[in-house]
């Protein structure tokens, strides 16, 4: 059936707070999607961020982000005071995440001062024991260790030797306690706000990235899972080459998976992976989907990824595992990058949706994938992702024969401004034959540069992007549900 959907992240939604979260806005966000006749709202890596503020790397591939909890659902609980939370009123438009970091966990610590242990909250610490225990431990001793990588940890806490993680344990009950009511709030106030969209017959996308962070409870807690030499520092890195964001490539900085021990124990991991996203979203991307076929491993310690080379995956039989695991899932594969035959031919035997992105399509000596009439049904469409400028920014970057070509393939006017030229395009994916159209929110406002949320290899200043209040108006509304009943996305 033909849909479409919103990308937006929780944290770009309006809040008083600094940062969006799971509250107020979030739901208004939702009613918003379900008046415009939007079927899906898709978002980034919910995970607990760390340095960068990436919501590509965390801490944790289970944890949510303590960002998130919204805390005025908090004094509703009783565990904050209007008072309290007062003082964190701020009128800011960007996110600023070392104003955000100093603040909330702070007041995060004052709430769980009042917060008394439920059943609800023993049977969420029962029920995820498996992966809660490790975070937890793992977020009490970075605290307690002046934050630093978990590499540099003292070498009885750094190796886990027994005694030493005991020793800990026993001297910060609190501390232990404290992530744990962390994540209990979290994922009290996310399943809150997923049960409302789906009532509202609202579909959540959740994002999944294909690496963990090296600095996350994941690598310390189970470290057999990557390549690492005996002093559990990483023997390469993921990263990708240089390609059309970067002339010297990405270097993500992310261990690389030993898929050979990893297939030993039919993928547990991955298994155990995908089966908590689906837990948490009704549809999941899984980034740099290439990856599973051949990934890009480069060399430990350098400054970029020119020395990188194209290493074998598992491929599909990782996949195949999946479904016998746990059946069919709803996966959408971020297939962009540098594709081979195999790449091709590992997501048809998947069977999952690819992505096409416009940005992509207006090489003027090429007829490509990206090109709106040569998509196919199975596939997900966008103008672009968090990884591109806006709409409005590269329609007016475009120059030359790629302008000319996009000029006369959108049959843009010569009194056509800039916006209208976006809502030009955006059209143009509606009436593709695409089974689902994904739109950045940025698009619809008609946003330049200043609604960009990444710039990929550059550190700082990224993920900030917050919508203004009220940008979601009722004009926008009609627009977008009169564009989708057009359409026929309903």
């Amino acid at each position: 059936m033909r849909k479409s959907g919103i990308l937006m992240h929780i944290s770009s939604l309006p809040s008083k707070y600094g940062i969006g979260t799971l509250g107020i806005e979030a739901y208004k966000f939702v009613d918003f999607l379900h008046e415009s006749g939007q079927t899906y709202w898709q978002v980034l890596p919910i995970g607990q961020t760390s340095y960068g503020d990436s919501p590509y790397q965390t801490f944790s591939c289970y944890a949510g982000n303590p960002y998130f909890i919204d805390l005025d659902m908090l004094v509703q609980d009783g565990l904050l005071t209007n008072e309290e939370v007062k003082p964190l009123d701020i009128d800011v438009n960007n996110v600023d995440y070392g104003w955000v970091y100093n603040t909330r966990y702070a007041i995060l610590r004052k709430a769980f001062s009042r917060f008394k242990k439920t059943d609800s909250f023993y049977k969420f610490v029962n029920e995820n024991n498996w992966w809660l225990n490790d975070y937890s431990l793992f977020m009490s001793i970075k605290n307690k260790q002046g934050s630093i990588d978990w590499i540099n940890w003292e070498k009885g806490l750094k190796f886990r030797e027994i005694a030493s993680i005991n020793k800990f344990m026993a001297q910060n009950i609190d501390e232990l306690d404290f992530w744990s009511f962390v994540q209990y709030e979290f994922f009290t106030q996310w399943k809150m706000l997923k049960a409302y969209a789906n009532n509202k017959g609202v579909k959540i996308i959740g994002d999944m990235p294909i690496y963990v962070a090296y600095d996350s409870c994941d690598v310390w807690s189970d470290p057999k899972n990557w390549l690492l030499d005996e002093d559990l520092l990483p023997k390469m890195v993921a990263g990708v080459p240089p390609d059309y964001f970067s002339e010297t490539g990405q270097l993500w900085g992310n261990p690389i998976y030993d898929y050979e021990r990893m297939k030993k124990d039919d993928y547990s991991f991955w298994v155990k992976r995908i089966d908590e996203a689906f837990k948490l979203f009704d549809v999941v991307r899984i980034d740099h989907f290439r990856g599973f076929e051949a990934y890009f491993g480069i060399p430990y310690g350098d400054k970029n990824a020119i020395r990188g080379k194209w290493y074998k995956g598992p491929n599909i039989e990782l996949f195949k595992k999946i479904e016998e695991k746990l059946g069919k899932k709803d996966i959408i594969a971020e297939d962009l990058g540098l594709l081979t035959e195999e790449v091709y031919k590992m997501l048809d035997l998947t069977g999952y949706p690819g992505m096409r992105i416009l940005q992509f399509a207006f090489n003027p000596y090429d007829d490509n994938n990206y090109l709106p009439h040569n998509y196919i049904k199975n596939c997900i469409c966008y103008t672009g992702t968090h990884d591109n400028m806006t709409c409005l920014e590269w329609v007016e970057s475009l120059k030359g024969e790629e302008k000319k070509f996009v000029y006369d393939y959108a049959n843009v006017l010569p009194t056509d401004s800039s916006k209208t030229i976006v809502d030009k395009l955006i059209r143009l994916l509606f009436a593709s034959t695409s089974d689902t159209v994904i739109i950045p929110i940025c698009d619809y406002l008609g946003l330049g540069i200043e609604g960009r949320m990444n710039v990929p290899s550059v550190l700082g200043g990224n993920w900030s992007w917050r919508i203004k209040e009220n940008a979601l108006t009722k004009e926008l509304t009609e627009k977008i549900y009169s564009l989708t009943k057009t359409f026929r996305r309903l």
